[in-house]
């Protein structure tokens, strides 16, 4: 979703890559609220001398200073002056503590800080610590605040956020919570938070890590490795804002760096930690669970090929035109069943793209019915999604119907077949779809109609498999129309 609106954006001034930044800004800076335990807001100009609020996020690791939501509402008097002056400056701006206001209850430290690109201030954030939570802090706290005021200090040169950073949305990225370490300048640990320690130690480091370089530790568990990540020396040194993982000893760790620097150097480094061991080892059983349904479904699709060619030898040695013609409809019908579960394989969804699956068979069907006859196709309509559990039986029902639409409606003259898809609402409120073919040809026979195989089939997987309804028509001017209804959705 866009931050900025169009009429804000005529407003303002905003160079290349300036709203590309503020949105890295926003999908990232839950890392800084975190850190310095507070709500942050984002401002933009209006324009007129004010400010709007774009965005707001609260921190996860203590009670958030907002309980309600004032995205899109002006900024008040009181922070309206710091912000301006923020922006004049491009320094960041501390107030007094103040209480007694809507938009900062209670007692409330509030920072103003600009957020400056290309020597230009294009926004601001204004962080609000409630100081009702505080007490003597922790050596823990001091460090997150004292990260958070680093990680904010380089907004206001254009610094952080990086557009190196990464930026996927790959299961189990680390957070401040999970494993937090700050680094010296040459890689040295400098404070590691207990989450950090443990998952470390899992991994099988030693119990302490402050003062030992990162990077040496974990390169020395690995080292036995064949294969190792080319990135995973540069996040764990600090010098490069990317993400990587490192294994050892059935223990996996997802790493991410943050190098604290200014305009001529990196003087630090912040490395957030996280074991997703388990969740990486449930990836795991889940591809191989995709790949041995992939591989039985690629069995089966072959074994029904192999029954499918059999039948086509047994029916090259059948004397009788009758049992001749029997095994090519079996081997036909078998086809279709191979065909299905060769593209059910391609998606292990549960639901298929039919449209696809007919334009691949529809012509099919209709020239090994009709050799030496010249039969014209068309489709309309779009069949949609639709359950795996229907998509084999409708297959057969549509391939029993316009093979007999071939071999009876056009016995022995050219013509047309249409297959026709439509959903509906149904008077249940359900979602129905109707299927209809039909061709120019003959027509339906005149008196009873004796039921062959192929529409025994169709009647039963209809009513049985599918729940719906068939009714055979006259065509207009001429020919038969087949209409099949049923509904998306079936009670079992």
């Amino acid at each position: 979703m866009a931050l900025i609106t169009e009429d804000l954006r005529l407003k303002a001034d905003l160079g290349p890559g300036d709203e590309d930044w503020l949105h890295l800004l926003v999908g990232d800076w839950q890392l800084v609220a975190d850190l310095a335990f507070a709500d942050l807001v984002l401002w933009f100009p209006t324009g007129d001398g004010s400010y709007t609020a774009l965005a707001h996020v609260r921190p996860s690791t203590s009670h958030t200073t907002f309980h309600t939501d004032f995205v899109g509402e002006r900024i008040r008097k009181d922070l309206r002056i710091m912000v301006d002056e923020a922006w004049k400056t491009r320094q960041i701006q501390r107030s007094a503590d103040q209480a007694g206001t809507e938009i900062i209850p209670g007692l409330t430290s509030v920072q103003a800080i600009p957020l400056v690109r290309q020597n230009r201030t294009i926004a601001a954030i204004t962080s609000h610590f409630d100081r009702n939570q505080s007490r003597t802090p922790s050596n823990l706290e001091l460090v997150y605040r004292q990260s958070a005021e680093d990680l904010l200090m380089m907004s206001t040169r254009g610094l952080w956020p990086d557009f190196a950073s990464p930026t996927g949305s790959r299961r189990g990225a680390p957070r401040v919570g999970d494993g937090f370490i700050r680094l010296e300048a040459g890689g040295a640990v400098e404070f590691a938070s207990p989450n950090a320690v443990s998952a470390f130690r899992r991994l099988g480091a030693a119990d302490v890590l402050q003062g030992q370089r990162l990077a040496d530790l974990t390169m020395a568990l690995v080292r036995d490795r064949r294969v190792v990540d080319e990135t995973l020396p540069l996040v764990l040194q600090g010098k490069m804002p990317w993400r990587t993982e490192v294994e050892h000893r059935g223990v996996t760790l997802s790493l991410r760096a943050i190098p604290l620097r200014d305009q001529s150097r990196r003087w630090g480094a912040l490395v957030l930690c996280r074991d997703v061991s388990e969740l990486r080892r449930r990836e795991k059983e889940l591809v191989t669970k995709d790949a041995t349904i992939r591989e039985i479904h690629h069995r089966v699709k072959n074994n029904l090929q192999t029954v499918a060619a059999l039948l086509r030898m047994q029916s090259r040695r059948m004397n009788s035109d009758e049992g001749k013609q029997g095994l090519e409809q079996a081997m036909r019908r078998v086809s279709t069943i191979a065909s299905v579960h060769d593209f059910l394989s391609k998606g292990l969804n549960e639901t298929v793209k039919f449209d696809e699956l007919m334009d691949r068979q529809f012509r099919l069907i209709v020239e090994i019915a009709s050799p030496g006859q010249k039969v014209s196709t068309r489709r309309e309509g779009k069949f949609g999604m639709l359950d795996a559990d229907l998509a084999t039986p409708l297959s057969l029902v549509i391939n029993e119907l316009v093979t007999n639409a071939v071999e009876h409606g056009l016995a022995h003259r050219d013509g047309n077949v249409a297959l026709i898809a439509e959903r509906y609402r149904g008077a249940d409120t359900r979602e129905w779809l109707r299927v209809t073919i039909e061709d120019d040809g003959h027509g339906l026979p005149q008196g009873d109609r004796r039921e062959g195989l192929g529409l025994q089939i169709v009647r039963t997987l209809v009513n049985s498999e599918l729940s719906g309804e068939i009714q055979w028509l006259d065509g207009e001017p001429t020919g038969t129309r087949v209409v099949i209804d049923m509904p998306l959705t079936l009670d079992r």
